[in-house]
């Protein structure tokens, strides 16, 4: 919110400087971004006169100018490029040590083409405040020689721009400002005009209302006016917070919206169709704006419409077809209040920025509506002329009329200062509060209109689909019991000065400090260090990929489609990591990046189905490993990968051994390269595999592509518990060797784990080492090359016990999956 210091002196009467009413209104909360004094940015520039122009002996686009530019510079030779310097000219000059903001520059004397030049004669634009190119600046011939150009041009009048929280809408109007300001201390609040105009009956338009986020609209007909340019002092006005003046009666509108807050639009009359104005619901049409944009509304978008077509979106924007021109001679001023949330929801969706939606979605003067179509009304005529109309509106001025009340205790309790009853009451009756009931410990007041921020109703609330309602009863009843209370106190303590309240430790809850991590952040941690070990690089992927990705990838439901993609070609919210690490594979092996790791990726991030959100470990390996002496590069196999899935679920606390593999993994992997792990029938933990060829070639991939994925969220946290030293076994182990004959529907896993039971006190780990398929086994066959280690705990085992577990693991295995050992 950008104002000027004489504007703020149309509502304040004050002496104070510029830096001491920037230095009081960060004390108030209203922070300070930047105050700009055009008075000493252009402090070096003056006015002066050509007294000869000559034509440069040596060049002739160039002209050696006599200047006069008062006291130290009575004769100063100037060469000048310029195509409209002449004689006679009155100019701005800028003596040598000026630094020329346009230019970035700083003028030094000098010489050019063999003449002396003792400063430069300067076009606005070099000035840094006009776009005029053509040469330089022509100033009247009653301009007088050697005066401050900005005192001059009037630029002496510094502009204070300030930050503006979402709750106090009511500072985004310069009267609101000045209010603040005067209740401090630092000024006067000088009385507003609020009467009424004297004006006829006409009233050729009536309104209505048709839809819920309008409260109230107002507006009349003003006949006769002539519009034009504003005079200078609108223009200038405007200029300084910002905004180009385009014509008086657009001016207007824009002078008041920063003026006192109040947002208005007007509409050439002779535009409109009908005898009535209807603030409505769009139907899907397209509608033009002021900014000459076509936007497509939606049916909750607010509109005002006349008989034929819609003419303005409410609250955000007025229509082209209905503008006004030089051309136009009567109008209607429209004046209305518009639901927030409305007009944000709309404003967002078609990306329109104006004033008025900055305006309207922080909460305009509720009882304003009438007070500001009569200021419009009067600076109107008091421009343009014209003849008012009678005022015709619909709806009503809401009942924003609320109490709230104070505790005068509660300002050393909640804000840490003590003031006394009366500094309070004086601050808050500064500030428009009106006081209705005072005793000893406390005083309940009426909160303005203008406050919107102050004890507010809590209807919100009844909106929240995610409470019930005794829930929401509850939560109403405390917001409306300690809130409005709580901003009274933020009042008094604004106005107090925010640097004079002192820091308070808010109290210790324990003397243990509290995790800095959730176990689940702990375990992320983990997985990711776990797989960094295993030689796989971290890639961090957007949640969206393109839909035709996501189809070779399973599924692609219409309900993980997006509306509003970021890219048309990340459209759709991803079912597996393996996604994004498939294309990253892809770019490396494109660019050579095969080894060293470049080919290993992974990724520990969200994942999307029908359902809702998990997370999921995902890896994938390509290209090839490494060269070395002795050792040729090679491929990854699906034994790699089965590995990195095994490790991060040892690392989460899942053993080996409660785990089982069944080959039943998702349609994008091989379907005899691939397999799941699961714990129980039911729980899949785990999948890991070659993609299957038709993923490879489409992600345009070649050789063996290997990727797993964890599915991070199945695995059940570990239970606490005591951590007791490792029982190691001062004993060697023992090694037995078996190959299993195994037929055609015999799993290995199977043979594992009827190995592994055959006797739990003596066998510590069972792995499979070799399969073997050839001709010499029967038909179908295959045989399972296994490794029992068995683990002596108190004595060393005989070549009897040995023989005996030997025998129980062959006889195990037989009778559970019905392989034999090989003869």
């Amino acid at each position: 919110m950008k104002f000027s210091l004489s504007w703020l002196r149309e509502h304040l009467d004050f002496t104070a400087s510029a830096d001491d009413v920037c230095k009081r209104l960060n004390e108030i909360g209203l922070e300070v971004e930047s105050l700009d004094n055009p008075a000493q940015r252009l402090g070096g520039f003056r006015t002066a006169k050509i007294v000869e122009a000559t034509r440069h002996p040596d060049a002739d686009r160039l002209q050696v100018c006599r200047v006069q530019a008062g006291a130290g510079f009575e004769d100063v030779q100037v060469v000048c490029g310029a195509p409209n310097a002449r004689t006679g000219l009155h100019v701005i000059f800028a003596p040598p040590g000026t630094y020329i903001p346009g230019l970035d520059i700083t003028i030094k004397k000098g010489k050019i083409r063999g003449q002396d030049s003792g400063g430069m004669l300067c076009s606005l634009r070099e000035l840094g405040i006009g776009e005029e190119s053509d040469g330089i600046a022509e100033l009247a011939d009653t301009a007088p020689i050697g005066q401050a150009y900005a005192a001059y041009a009037e630029l002496d009048d510094p502009v204070i721009e300030i930050a503006i929280t979402p709750n106090r809408g009511d500072a985004l109007g310069i009267r609101g400002i000045a209010r603040d300001l005067a209740a401090t201390g630092l000024g006067t609040l000088r009385a507003w005009n609020e009467a009424p105009v004297e004006a006829g009956a006409d009233a050729p338009l009536q309104w209505k209302i048709d839809h819920a986020a309008c409260t109230q609209v107002a507006g009349r007909v003003i006949r006769g006016v002539k519009n034009g340019p504003s005079p200078e002092w609108l223009k200038k006005r405007l200029e300084a917070v910002g905004v180009k003046p385009i014509s008086a009666l657009v001016d207007v509108t824009n002078y008041l919206a920063y003026d006192i807050g109040r947002p208005l639009h007007v509409f050439d009359l002779a535009k409109l169709t009908g005898d009535t104005l209807s603030v409505t619901h769009a139907a899907g049409e397209t509608f033009t704006g002021l900014d000459e944009n076509d936007y497509v509304l939606g049916t909750e978008d607010m509109v005002i419409a006349d008989g034929a077509a819609v003419q303005s979106l409410a609250g955000l924007i007025g229509g082209k077809a209905s503008g006004v021109d030089e051309n136009t001679v009567d109008v209607f001023v429209e004046s209305a209040l518009f639901d927030p949330v409305r007009i944000a929801l709309t404003g967002r969706r078609l990306s329109i920025h104006t004033d008025a939606r900055q305006r309207f979605e922080r909460g305009v003067d509720q009882a304003l509506v009438r007070p500001g179509l009569e200021a419009a009304t009067r600076l109107i005529i008091e421009l343009c002329g014209g003849t008012p109309g009678a005022v015709v509106e619909a709806g009503a001025e809401p009942n924003w009329k609320r109490e709230a009340t104070l505790r005068f205790a509660r300002l050393a309790t909640l804000g840490g200062v003590n003031l006394t009853a009366d500094d309070a009451v004086v601050s808050l009756e500064g500030l428009g509060f009106e006081l209705l009931h005072r005793d000893a410990d406390c005083a309940t007041f009426q909160v303005p209109s203008w406050r919107n921020d102050v004890a507010m109703p809590c209807d919100t609330l009844a909106f929240r689909e995610d409470l019930d309602e005794a829930r929401k009863a509850v939560l109403i009843d405390a917001v409306r019991s300690i809130e409005p209370e709580c901003d009274l106190v933020e009042e008094v303590l604004r106005l107090y000065g925010l640097d004079n309240v002192q820091p308070q430790a808010l109290p210790q809850l324990s003397m243990v400090q509290a995790p800095t991590v959730s176990p689940q952040q702990a375990r992320q941690a983990l997985l990711r260090r776990i797989c960094a070990a295993r030689g796989l690089m971290e890639t961090v992927g957007f949640s969206f990929v393109a839909y035709e990705d996501a189809v070779l990838f399973g599924e692609a439901p219409e309900a993980l489609r997006l509306l509003n993609p970021i890219a048309t070609d990340l459209d759709q919210l991803r079912s597996t990591p393996l996604i994004n690490l498939g294309r990253a594979l892809g770019r490396n092996l494109a660019r050579g990046l095969a080894v060293s790791g470049d080919g290993a990726l992974f990724e520990l991030g969200p994942v999307f189905d029908a359902a809702g959100q998990q997370t999921v470990l995902a890896g994938i390996r390509g290209g090839v490993s490494a060269r070395a002496p002795g050792q040729a590069a090679q491929e990854p196999s699906v034994w790699d990968v089965k590995a990195d899935a095994v490790a991060a679920l040892a690392a989460l606390g899942m053993p080996d051994a409660s785990l089982a593999v069944t080959a039943d993994a998702p349609s994008y992997y091989h379907p005899g390269r691939s397999g799941q792990v699961r714990q129980g029938p039911k729980l899949v933990l785990a999948r890991f595999g070659e993609l299957h060829p038709v993923v490879v070639k489409a992600l345009g991939l070649s050789g063996s592509i290997v990727a797993f994925e964890v599915l991070v969220d199945q695995v059940p946290m570990p239970k606490a518990k005591r951590k007791s030293p490792p029982a190691l076994s001062p004993l060697q182990p023992v090694r037995r060797d078996f190959a299993f004959l195994a037929g055609p529907d015999v799993e290995a896993q199977a043979v594992l784990r009827a190995a592994r039971n055959a006797e739990r006190k003596l066998i510590q780990d069972v792995r499979l080492f070799d399969v073997f398929e050839g001709a010499s086994l029967p038909a179908g066959h295959r045989s399972l090359g296994v490794e029992v280690i068995l683990q002596p705990q108190t004595e060393s085992l005989t070549d009897t016990q040995i023989d005996a577990v030997s025998k129980a693991v062959a006889a195990a295995v037989e009778k559970a999956t019905g392989a034999i050992l090989r003869r």
